[in-house]
Protein backbone atom coordinates (compact mmCIF):
# COMPACT_ATOMS: atom_id res chain seq x y z
CA UNK A 1 0.00 0.00 0.00
CA UNK A 2 1.18 3.47 -0.83
CA UNK A 3 2.12 5.73 2.03
CA UNK A 4 0.87 8.84 0.21
CA UNK A 5 -1.65 10.73 2.31
CA UNK A 6 -5.04 12.01 1.22
CA UNK A 7 -5.59 13.93 4.46
CA UNK A 8 -7.88 16.92 4.10
CA UNK A 9 -9.17 15.91 0.66
CA UNK A 10 -12.86 15.40 -0.09
CA UNK A 11 -13.77 12.71 -2.59
CA UNK A 12 -16.88 11.42 -4.36
CA UNK A 13 -16.77 7.97 -5.97
CA UNK A 14 -19.63 6.82 -8.20
CA UNK A 15 -20.34 3.18 -8.89
CA UNK A 16 -19.07 2.45 -5.39
CA UNK A 17 -21.53 -0.27 -4.38
CA UNK A 18 -18.95 -2.94 -5.24
CA UNK A 19 -16.04 -3.72 -7.54
CA UNK A 20 -13.30 -1.22 -8.22
CA UNK A 21 -15.44 1.68 -7.04
CA UNK A 22 -15.79 0.22 -3.55
CA UNK A 23 -12.13 -0.83 -3.51
CA UNK A 24 -10.98 2.65 -4.53
CA UNK A 25 -13.20 4.34 -1.96
CA UNK A 26 -11.83 2.16 0.84
CA UNK A 27 -8.23 2.76 -0.20
CA UNK A 28 -8.63 6.55 -0.33
CA UNK A 29 -10.40 6.61 3.03
CA UNK A 30 -7.54 4.56 4.49
CA UNK A 31 -5.19 7.29 3.25
CA UNK A 32 -7.13 9.91 5.22
CA UNK A 33 -9.59 11.30 2.65
CA UNK A 34 -13.20 12.09 3.44
CA UNK A 35 -14.94 9.81 0.96
CA UNK A 36 -18.56 9.99 -0.15
CA UNK A 37 -19.92 7.07 -2.14
CA UNK A 38 -22.83 6.63 -4.49
CA UNK A 39 -24.36 3.66 -6.26
CA UNK A 40 -27.73 2.31 -7.29
CA UNK A 41 -27.98 -0.53 -4.73
CA UNK A 42 -28.83 0.77 -1.27
CA UNK A 43 -28.18 -2.63 0.33
CA UNK A 44 -24.70 -2.94 -1.19
CA UNK A 45 -23.82 0.70 -0.65
CA UNK A 46 -24.81 0.94 3.01
CA UNK A 47 -21.86 -1.02 4.48
CA UNK A 48 -19.41 0.71 2.13
CA UNK A 49 -20.60 4.13 3.29
CA UNK A 50 -20.52 3.00 6.91
CA UNK A 51 -16.86 2.05 6.50
CA UNK A 52 -16.24 5.56 5.14
CA UNK A 53 -18.03 7.14 8.10
CA UNK A 54 -20.53 8.79 5.73
CA UNK A 55 -24.15 8.27 4.72
CA UNK A 56 -24.86 6.41 1.44
CA UNK A 57 -25.92 8.42 -1.59
CA UNK A 58 -28.20 6.19 -3.63
CA UNK A 59 -28.70 7.10 -7.28
CA UNK A 60 -29.62 5.17 -10.41
CA UNK A 61 -27.85 6.63 -13.44
CA UNK A 62 -30.59 5.35 -15.74
CA UNK A 63 -32.71 8.14 -14.19
CA UNK A 64 -31.37 11.65 -14.74
CA UNK A 65 -33.54 13.04 -11.94
CA UNK A 66 -31.63 10.74 -9.58
CA UNK A 67 -28.41 12.35 -10.82
CA UNK A 68 -29.81 15.85 -10.24
CA UNK A 69 -30.87 14.89 -6.71
CA UNK A 70 -27.45 13.34 -6.08
CA UNK A 71 -25.72 16.58 -7.06
CA UNK A 72 -27.97 18.51 -4.67
CA UNK A 73 -27.18 16.10 -1.83
CA UNK A 74 -23.45 16.37 -2.46
CA UNK A 75 -23.72 20.16 -2.51
CA UNK A 76 -25.46 20.06 0.86
CA UNK A 77 -22.70 17.90 2.36
CA UNK A 78 -19.55 19.54 1.05
CA UNK A 79 -18.32 23.05 0.37
CA UNK A 80 -15.65 21.87 -2.02
CA UNK A 81 -14.73 18.68 -3.84
CA UNK A 82 -11.08 17.78 -4.42
CA UNK A 83 -11.71 14.61 -6.39
CA UNK A 84 -14.60 13.22 -8.41
CA UNK A 85 -14.23 9.66 -9.69
CA UNK A 86 -16.82 8.94 -12.38
CA UNK A 87 -16.69 5.17 -12.16
CA UNK A 88 -20.35 4.14 -12.58
CA UNK A 89 -21.09 2.33 -15.82
CA UNK A 90 -21.25 -0.99 -17.58
CA UNK A 91 -22.56 -2.77 -20.64
CA UNK A 92 -26.29 -2.84 -21.26
CA UNK A 93 -28.68 -4.24 -23.82
CA UNK A 94 -29.45 -1.36 -26.22
CA UNK A 95 -33.04 -2.55 -26.52
CA UNK A 96 -33.80 -1.53 -22.93
CA UNK A 97 -34.21 2.23 -23.03
CA UNK A 98 -33.62 4.18 -19.82
CA UNK A 99 -36.33 5.88 -17.82
CA UNK A 100 -35.48 9.04 -19.77
CA UNK A 101 -35.80 7.27 -23.12
CA UNK A 102 -32.10 7.13 -23.98
CA UNK A 103 -30.00 4.22 -25.20
CA UNK A 104 -28.61 2.88 -21.91
CA UNK A 105 -24.92 2.63 -22.84
CA UNK A 106 -25.04 6.28 -23.88
CA UNK A 107 -26.90 7.55 -20.82
CA UNK A 108 -25.33 5.48 -18.04
CA UNK A 109 -21.74 5.62 -19.29
CA UNK A 110 -21.71 9.21 -20.55
CA UNK A 111 -24.77 11.40 -20.20
CA UNK A 112 -25.38 10.82 -16.49
CA UNK A 113 -21.71 11.35 -15.48
CA UNK A 114 -21.63 14.41 -17.75
CA UNK A 115 -24.67 15.84 -15.94
CA UNK A 116 -23.30 15.06 -12.49
CA UNK A 117 -19.91 16.60 -13.25
CA UNK A 118 -21.44 19.72 -14.75
CA UNK A 119 -23.70 20.17 -11.71
CA UNK A 120 -20.74 19.71 -9.34
CA UNK A 121 -18.57 22.28 -11.13
CA UNK A 122 -19.04 24.87 -8.32
CA UNK A 123 -17.78 22.39 -5.71
CA UNK A 124 -14.85 21.34 -7.92
CA UNK A 125 -13.91 24.98 -8.56
CA UNK A 126 -14.17 25.78 -4.84
CA UNK A 127 -11.31 23.37 -4.15
CA UNK A 128 -8.89 25.64 -6.07
CA UNK A 129 -7.23 22.53 -7.50
CA UNK A 130 -9.38 19.47 -8.21
CA UNK A 131 -9.32 16.31 -10.30
CA UNK A 132 -12.02 14.49 -12.28
CA UNK A 133 -11.20 10.87 -13.16
CA UNK A 134 -13.37 9.18 -15.78
CA UNK A 135 -13.24 5.38 -15.91
CA UNK A 136 -12.97 4.53 -19.59
CA UNK A 137 -11.96 1.31 -21.35
CA UNK A 138 -9.85 -0.13 -24.13
CA UNK A 139 -13.25 -0.82 -25.69
CA UNK A 140 -13.18 2.82 -26.80
CA UNK A 141 -11.35 1.44 -29.85
CA UNK A 142 -14.61 -0.21 -30.92
CA UNK A 143 -16.64 2.95 -30.42
CA UNK A 144 -17.92 5.40 -32.99
CA UNK A 145 -19.56 8.68 -32.02
CA UNK A 146 -22.19 10.05 -34.41
CA UNK A 147 -23.27 13.45 -33.14
CA UNK A 148 -26.49 13.33 -35.15
CA UNK A 149 -27.45 9.90 -33.77
CA UNK A 150 -26.29 9.65 -30.15
CA UNK A 151 -29.31 7.51 -29.23
CA UNK A 152 -29.08 5.13 -32.20
CA UNK A 153 -32.35 6.24 -33.72
CA UNK A 154 -30.93 5.89 -37.25
CA UNK A 155 -28.35 3.17 -36.66
CA UNK A 156 -28.77 -0.31 -35.27
CA UNK A 157 -27.14 -0.52 -31.86
CA UNK A 158 -25.08 -3.57 -30.92
CA UNK A 159 -24.25 -4.07 -27.26
CA UNK A 160 -20.47 -4.05 -27.11
CA UNK A 161 -19.84 -1.38 -29.78
CA UNK A 162 -22.43 0.80 -28.00
CA UNK A 163 -20.54 0.28 -24.74
CA UNK A 164 -17.28 1.13 -26.52
CA UNK A 165 -18.86 4.31 -27.83
CA UNK A 166 -19.80 5.30 -24.29
CA UNK A 167 -16.22 4.71 -23.17
CA UNK A 168 -14.94 6.77 -26.11
CA UNK A 169 -17.26 9.55 -24.96
CA UNK A 170 -15.56 9.40 -21.54
CA UNK A 171 -12.28 10.38 -23.20
CA UNK A 172 -13.93 13.13 -25.28
CA UNK A 173 -15.60 14.47 -22.13
CA UNK A 174 -12.28 14.40 -20.26
CA UNK A 175 -10.77 16.64 -22.93
CA UNK A 176 -13.79 18.89 -22.91
CA UNK A 177 -13.29 19.49 -19.19
CA UNK A 178 -9.62 20.35 -19.60
CA UNK A 179 -10.41 22.92 -22.28
CA UNK A 180 -13.30 24.60 -20.47
CA UNK A 181 -12.47 24.52 -16.76
CA UNK A 182 -8.76 25.30 -16.70
CA UNK A 183 -9.36 28.67 -15.06
CA UNK A 184 -11.17 26.88 -12.24
CA UNK A 185 -8.12 24.69 -11.56
CA UNK A 186 -9.94 21.53 -12.64
CA UNK A 187 -7.78 18.75 -14.10
CA UNK A 188 -9.25 15.64 -15.73
CA UNK A 189 -7.94 12.25 -16.84
CA UNK A 190 -9.49 9.10 -18.27
CA UNK A 191 -8.32 5.59 -17.42
CA UNK A 192 -8.79 2.01 -18.57
CA UNK A 193 -8.46 -0.03 -15.35
CA UNK A 194 -8.12 -3.38 -17.14
CA UNK A 195 -10.54 -6.32 -17.55
CA UNK A 196 -11.65 -6.52 -13.93
CA UNK A 197 -13.29 -9.66 -12.53
CA UNK A 198 -16.13 -7.83 -10.76
CA UNK A 199 -19.89 -7.57 -11.35
CA UNK A 200 -19.21 -5.66 -14.56
CA UNK A 201 -21.48 -6.88 -17.36
CA UNK A 202 -24.19 -8.19 -15.06
CA UNK A 203 -26.82 -6.25 -17.02
CA UNK A 204 -25.60 -7.43 -20.42
CA UNK A 205 -26.01 -10.76 -22.17
CA UNK A 206 -22.87 -11.15 -24.29
CA UNK A 207 -20.32 -9.79 -21.82
CA UNK A 208 -22.22 -11.32 -18.94
CA UNK A 209 -21.70 -14.82 -20.38
CA UNK A 210 -17.94 -14.42 -19.99
CA UNK A 211 -18.14 -12.86 -16.54
CA UNK A 212 -20.43 -15.63 -15.28
CA UNK A 213 -18.35 -18.46 -16.72
CA UNK A 214 -15.21 -20.26 -15.48
CA UNK A 215 -13.29 -18.33 -18.15
CA UNK A 216 -13.64 -15.24 -15.98
CA UNK A 217 -10.64 -16.24 -13.85
CA UNK A 218 -8.42 -16.50 -16.93
CA UNK A 219 -9.63 -13.40 -18.80
CA UNK A 220 -9.79 -10.90 -15.95
CA UNK A 221 -7.68 -9.29 -13.23
CA UNK A 222 -8.57 -8.93 -9.57
CA UNK A 223 -10.62 -6.07 -8.18
CA UNK A 224 -7.64 -4.65 -6.21
CA UNK A 225 -5.52 -4.76 -9.36
CA UNK A 226 -8.27 -2.99 -11.29
CA UNK A 227 -8.64 -0.29 -8.66
CA UNK A 228 -4.89 0.37 -8.49
CA UNK A 229 -4.72 2.72 -11.55
CA UNK A 230 -7.60 4.83 -10.20
CA UNK A 231 -5.93 5.06 -6.80
CA UNK A 232 -2.61 6.04 -8.37
CA UNK A 233 -4.24 8.86 -10.33
CA UNK A 234 -6.18 9.99 -7.26
CA UNK A 235 -2.93 10.25 -5.30
CA UNK A 236 -1.41 12.44 -8.01
CA UNK A 237 -4.27 14.90 -7.67
CA UNK A 238 -4.52 17.91 -9.99
CA UNK A 239 -1.23 17.20 -11.74
CA UNK A 240 -1.02 19.20 -15.01
CA UNK A 241 0.94 16.35 -16.59
CA UNK A 242 -2.13 14.10 -16.60
CA UNK A 243 -4.58 16.75 -17.78
CA UNK A 244 -6.62 15.53 -20.74
CA UNK A 245 -4.66 12.27 -20.97
CA UNK A 246 -5.97 8.73 -21.36
CA UNK A 247 -4.25 6.03 -19.31
CA UNK A 248 -4.25 2.35 -20.15
CA UNK A 249 -3.87 1.20 -16.56
CA UNK A 250 -0.60 2.93 -15.55
CA UNK A 251 0.55 3.73 -19.08
CA UNK A 252 -0.05 7.32 -20.13
CA UNK A 253 -1.44 7.92 -23.64
CA UNK A 254 -2.87 4.44 -24.11
CA UNK A 255 -4.37 3.20 -27.37
CA UNK A 256 -7.44 5.20 -28.28
CA UNK A 257 -9.82 5.74 -31.14
CA UNK A 258 -8.84 8.38 -33.69
CA UNK A 259 -12.10 10.11 -32.81
CA UNK A 260 -10.82 10.72 -29.26
CA UNK A 261 -8.75 13.71 -30.40
CA UNK A 262 -11.28 15.11 -32.89
CA UNK A 263 -11.94 18.67 -31.71
CA UNK A 264 -15.27 18.85 -33.52
CA UNK A 265 -16.42 15.78 -31.60
CA UNK A 266 -15.10 17.09 -28.28
CA UNK A 267 -17.06 20.31 -28.74
CA UNK A 268 -20.09 18.73 -30.38
CA UNK A 269 -20.54 16.04 -27.73
CA UNK A 270 -20.29 18.65 -24.96
CA UNK A 271 -22.86 20.91 -26.59
CA UNK A 272 -25.33 18.19 -27.52
CA UNK A 273 -25.07 16.60 -24.08
CA UNK A 274 -25.77 19.99 -22.50
CA UNK A 275 -28.88 20.38 -24.63
CA UNK A 276 -30.14 16.90 -23.71
CA UNK A 277 -29.89 17.57 -19.96
CA UNK A 278 -31.02 21.19 -20.10
CA UNK A 279 -27.74 22.89 -19.21
CA UNK A 280 -26.04 25.91 -20.74
CA UNK A 281 -23.13 25.40 -23.08
CA UNK A 282 -19.67 26.17 -21.67
CA UNK A 283 -17.33 27.73 -24.18
CA UNK A 284 -13.66 26.89 -24.50
CA UNK A 285 -11.35 29.35 -22.77
CA UNK A 286 -8.94 30.69 -25.39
Amino acid sequence: MSDLTMEGRTVLVTGASDGIGAETAKALAARGATVHVTGRSADKLRPIAAAMGTEPLVADFSRLDDVRRLAEQVGERVESLDLLINNAGGTFSPSRATHDGHEPNFQINHLAPYLLTRLLQPELAAADESLVINTSSIANLMGRVALDDLDYERRRAFEFPAYGTGKLMNILFTRGITQRWAEDGVVSAAVHPGPVGSSFGRDAFCVGLLYRSPLKSFATISVPDGAAPLIALAERGADPEINGRYFSRFTIDGKESKQASDQALIDGLWDRSAALVGLRVDRVVE
